[in-house]
């Protein structure tokens, strides 16, 4: 379910999560992995060649991801980027590099008309810490489908998820002073700190880890980083445990080892049949003979 809210009321549509600050800035939460519409707010009518995109960072220096409708190939992401009719910003398959500041401006015979549109986009994001030596691989998961990275029962697993804001709209001030919480919780969505099991941490406001041993009835069980405002759901990350099956392992050795000895059967009565027809003709000889 997907939701778009302001400080004070919630209204429920889907594709996007948008908060309206006092800033009059947008704020949009979204899950990595997911694809995203970013609002230009102030669009002109036939908007779409007078469309400039920047983003910035952290303060950082701000790039044009788009200049009067035309992408700019330069930027890593301009492959993702797409320009939509009425000027919004299309982003598909959302990281959590993607976080940050966008401003979309409108030109006219080269003035800029009206006042910019800012949107803050906010990336949810879950990884396997680099600590879990037990995996096999570490995995980049999204709330669009279910990633799974094959471990065994009796290893040790953390998880880490983070929500990547800009540090001109923080994280740390959504989840101190507008309710925004992020949480770990089961399939059924119970908060996995009340099972002693587990171990949360919060080391930052944005970061919720989780630590646990796994079980040998962990195999294909699901866990989620969910993240909520005001205790209304608005996006969730999921991660499946995913043992390889023992069965699986068995038949395969044993197909090669049946393989193996059949060529070698081969081998031995390719290199033996001359030796055979020799043996047989000499055989015959001894019996005409007598």
């Amino acid at each position: 379910m997907v939701y778009v809210f302001s400080f004070i009321n919630i209204i429920m549509i889907t594709d996007i999560y948008c908060v309206s600050g006092t800033s009059g800035a947008d704020h949009v939460f979204i899950s990595s992995g997911e694809n995203v519409r970013l609002s230009c707010n102030n669009a002109l009518s036939d908007c779409k060649s007078k469309t400039t995109w920047i983003y910035s960072r952290d303060s950082e220096t701000a790039v044009e991801l788009i200049t009067k409708g035309i992408k700019n190939k330069d930027t890593e992401r301009h492959e993702r980027l797409s320009l939509e009719s009425d000027c919004s910003l299309n982003i598909k398959n959302v990281t959590e590099e993607d976080y940050g500041l966008y401003t979309c401006q409108q030109f006219v015979n080269g003035q800029k008309q009206g006042s910019d549109a800012h949107v803050f986009l906010h990336v949810l994001h879950v990884s396997v810490s680099p600590s879990s030596s037990s995996s096999s691989s570490s995995s980049s998961l999204s709330s669009s489908s279910s990633s799974q990275t094959e471990i065994s029962p009796g290893s040790s697993v953390t998880l880490s998820c983070q929500l990547y804001s800009d540090t001109g709209f923080s994280c740390d001030y959504l989840v101190s002073s507008e309710g925004v919480e992020l949480l770990w919780v089961n399939k059924a969505g119970v908060d996995l700190k009340t099972d002693s099991r587990y171990q949360i941490s919060a080391p930052r406001h944005c970061i919720r880890t989780l630590t646990t041993t796994l079980l040998n009835e962990d195999n294909n069980r699901e866990w989620r980083c969910q993240l909520t405002h005001r205790n209304q759901l608005q996006t969730s990350v999921r991660y499946t445990v995913k043992y390889s099956d023992p069965g699986e392992t068995e038949v395969s050795v044993t197909a090669v080892s049946l393989y193996r000895v059949i060529v070698i059967i081969v081998e031995i009565a390719v290199f033996a049949a001359p030796t055979v027809i020799l043996l047989q003709i000499i055989c015959a000889r001894r019996a005409g003979e007598f």
